[in-house]
């Protein structure tokens, strides 16, 4: 079951780093590829090339990156260069902004939805980091 609805990403062989369900980490992750979260991270999540936060994954903090897909819980704001996908049983309670966004049916959010152009968005990132 791939995660990655609409890239060429695939959990099973292209997930670069990846917090196993067990795992804790707390501040902030500067990840350049691709993150799989099982686990529970309390901070930022930055640069990514693609955010997959799993089923049990616990995410309290904002993310940047180019897709997010959420199929666990996200506590923070998201912003996405490409898009972001929050599958259905995944709580968002955040901002999300990028050029496109798909809330699948079952999937509860809170927050405030901005979609801009693709070009837009580049420099979203730019401006969550500190």
């Amino acid at each position: 079951m791939s995660f990655f609805k609409h890239t060429k990403i695939s959990l099973d062989s292209n997930i670069d780093t990846v917090l196993g369900c067990e795992s804790y980490f707390q501040g902030t992750l500067t990840a350049k590829g691709s993150l799989r979260i099982d686990g529970r991270v309390d901070g930022a999540i930055v640069d990514a090339k693609a955010v997959a936060v799993g089923k049990t994954g616990k995410m309290k903090g904002d993310i940047s990156a180019e897709v997010v897909i959420v199929s666990g819980e996200v506590k923070g704001n998201i912003t996405a260069i490409e898009h972001i996908e929050v599958l259905s049983e995944s709580r968002v309670e955040g901002d999300l902004k990028a050029s496109k966004i798909t809330l699948e049916e079952g999937a509860v959010f809170n927050g405030n939805c901005s979609m801009s152009a693709r070009d837009e968005a580049k420099t979203a990132p730019e401006r969550v980091r500190k």
